[in-house]
């Protein structure tokens, strides 16, 4: 008799979750997934964003070298770089087949039509709100590269 009586006790003595504690948590991990999957959804797009502008400014690099080196215009007229003339100018990046850099003389401005412009997500950092409209100059190209946290030193 004295052994029933034990085991009794012992069982009203366990400590565990009950059914609604642990409803409870899953409800909290839920509110707390519901918060933090759009916030890294953005940061993913955004970086994907910047990558685009930053590798447009790469481009523009190789191309300013092209046009110094002189491998520029063979293709296509002068002050303008196609993607044959930068590829060897552009390492890792895989350029299109419209893609070009062109030096206005008159304005002293470079000018980079870039297809994977029309790739960007981030509203502040597209470079045109229609995708038949993929050109930016680099004063503007070095602005939105600031406003999405890439310092970039704008060199004449």
């Amino acid at each position: 008799m004295f052994k029933k009586w034990k085991n009794k006790k012992l069982l009203k003595n366990e400590k565990g979750l009950t059914l609604v504690e642990l409803l409870a948590v899953i409800v909290i991990l839920a509110i707390i997934a519901a918060i933090a999957v759009p916030a890294i959804g953005n940061i993913i797009n955004k970086s994907k964003d910047r990558a685009i502008l930053a590798e447009a400014s790469n481009i523009l690099a190789g191309a300013k070298i092209a046009y110094i080196d002189g491998a520029c215009g063979k293709t296509t007229p002068d002050n303008k770089c196609d993607k044959g003339e930068l590829e060897e100018f552009v390492d890792g990046i895989e350029l299109g087949d419209n893609d070009e850099v062109e030096y206005n003389e008159t304005d002293k401005k470079w000018i980079i039509s870039y297809a994977r412009f029309s790739e960007i997500k981030t509203a502040g950092l597209k470079v045109a709100e229609s995708s038949s409209n993929t050109s930016i100059d680099e004063a503007e190209l070095n602005k939105k590269l600031k406003s999405a946290g890439i310092d970039k030193e704008e060199t004449d």
